[in-house]
């Protein structure tokens, strides 16, 4: 590996960019992708590659490719530490992710109530300020509290969160993105919110609102076909 390729290398995992060590087989050639400059079927391998986070040999054409995949970890932060967030964790560490619970009332947001698990108690917005949300993260907001929830959502739809879920019913989201329009957010963003969060399993209880939270989250990370919410 080049100086050069090593120093962008690393560039890009300190700004948590995703991207793609590409080794020519077997002359040894390396190229980091996405790059505009390479061919179109070689930077879609890449781009294959760091969504399933996957490394591997593929074959591009007559040439051989070995293709480390480097991608950011996957991180979830819950906005509320209520009973579904303490259903959601134990769906979300398997699944790869870590979880930060952000809430500033510390008689939910406890160790007690989370061991184990990382707790900011500042206000959701400077918490997510702090967060710095990349594209290998997920957002999701439980309060039923505008004064905790919007915030965040206002924050994350800054963000190239990968997802944004919000807990409420279709008249609450109604009423939370009139709000959120108010604060300069455009349709076309506001339409990055699951609202209401989850797959539309018929859930009730705490666990099985956090089972449809992970199962949806997991659905928008793989790019599975999802029906559209129901519009508030």
């Amino acid at each position: 590996m080049t100086p050069e390729t090593l120093a962008a290398l690393e560039q890009a995992k300190q700004a948590k960019t995703p991207i793609v060590l590409a080794t020519r087989l077997p002359s040894g050639e390396q190229h980091l992708l996405p790059d505009p400059s390479a061919p179109e079927d070689l930077n879609a391998a890449a781009r294959r590659a760091l969504d399933r986070d996957e490394s591997g040999t593929v074959k591009v054409g007559d040439t051989d490719w070995f293709l480390q995949a480097y991608n950011p970890p996957l991180r979830l932060a819950v906005v509320g530490a209520v009973h579904i967030a303490q259903a959601l964790v134990p769906f979300a560490a398997p699944c790869g992710f870590a979880v930060t619970i952000i809430d500033p009332r510390r008689s939910f947001a406890s160790d007690e109530r989370f061991p184990g698990v990382a707790i900011s108690h500042d206000w959701p917005d400077e918490a997510l300020d702090a967060f710095v949300p990349d594209s290998r993260t997920a957002v999701v907001t439980l309060t039923h509290d505008p004064k905790l929830d919007d915030p965040a959502l206002d924050r994350a739809l800054k963000s190239p969160a990968f997802y944004i879920g919000a807990l409420g019913s279709r008249r609450t989201h109604a009423a939370r993105l009139k709000r959120l329009r108010d604060m300069g957010h455009t349709d076309n963003n506001l339409a990055r919110i699951r609202g209401p969060v989850g797959l539309d399993i018929e859930a009730v209880t705490a666990p099985e609102i956090a089972l449809s939270i992970i199962a949806e989250i997991v659905a928008v990370r793989r790019n599975a076909p999802l029906p559209p919410k129901p519009a508030p």
